[in-house]
């Protein structure tokens, strides 16, 4: 059995004590010193020091970098998730990109998969009128492999689209199991049902300096009990917001 262990314990260098089978940390962990360690890659640690570091390159611990579920999304600082809301800008749109370059799959409910399905199709195929940054934003969702979680509709015909029916427990864990790189989940209800399976490995929120006075809010119908975040890093952006990374806490 593969047991996990705090990645603020790998970058401070804390030992990692013995070990007989892998350690697994996320495919976003940083490394100081290594920059950001792509997926599939091996780390041999032993007492808190790389390999390199040991004499001999001799083997420790394997530390295996695996594909996550990651739970993206705009926020006011007042907790509102409308993405009417958010700031706009050529970073924000920077943020989401980037976060879907680094990922294998999109997830989202049957209402946001809607939402998108109403407009980015459109302005991939030249359709709809765009900015370029835009345009190359659509042309790269067109092409991104697209899960769709729904109990209502069974026929998603957006290029690249899956359903995903029946026992949500076991169909996420075997998208999650299938997709190396990782998947991004960009619906707020359906990231509460998520949460509440314990299925949702970290969490990328942009949050925007705004008080907007309204719903919907974060996780607004509730989880069974708090839930304890390992801070990763928090990078303010040149139009207020900030970027926030946190693991869920094992």
């Amino acid at each position: 059995m593969a047991r996990s262990i705090s990645v603020q314990a790998l970058i401070d260098g804390e030992p990692v004590g013995q070990a007989t089978a892998p350690l697994i940390v996320p495919s976003t962990f940083l490394d100081p010193a290594r920059g950001r360690v792509p997926v599939g890659t091996e780390l041999q640690l032993d007492a808190g020091r790389r390999r390199s570091d040991r004499p001999g390159g001799e083997p420790g611990h394997t530390i295996l970098a695996m594909g996550l579920l990651t739970f993206a999304t705009n926020v006011t600082l007042d907790g509102c998730v409308d993405h009417r809301e958010g700031i706009a800008d050529d970073e924000t749109r920077d943020f989401f990109t980037r976060l879907m370059d680094e990922s294998g799959a999109m997830l989202w409910g049957r209402v946001t998969y809607e939402m998108m399905e109403s407009y980015w199709p459109a302005v991939a195929r030249g359709a709809e009128e765009a900015p370029p940054a835009m345009r190359e934003w659509a042309v790269k969702l067109e092409a991104k492999p697209k899960y769709v979680v729904s109990s209502t509709r069974k026929d998603f015909p957006w290029t690249n689209s899956h359903h995903i029916g029946g026992d949500l427990r076991a169909g996420v864990q075997r998208l999650k199991d299938a997709t190396a790189m990782g998947v991004l989940l960009g619906s707020g209800k359906l990231a509460t049902e998520l949460d509440r399976l314990e299925l949702i490995d970290e969490y990328k929120f942009l949050v925007h300096p705004r008080l907007a006075g309204h719903g919907p809010t974060l996780y607004q119908s509730g989880l069974p009990a708090t839930r304890q975040l390992e801070l990763v890093s928090a990078r303010p952006l040149r139009g207020g917001a900030v970027a926030m990374h946190y693991l869920r806490a094992r």
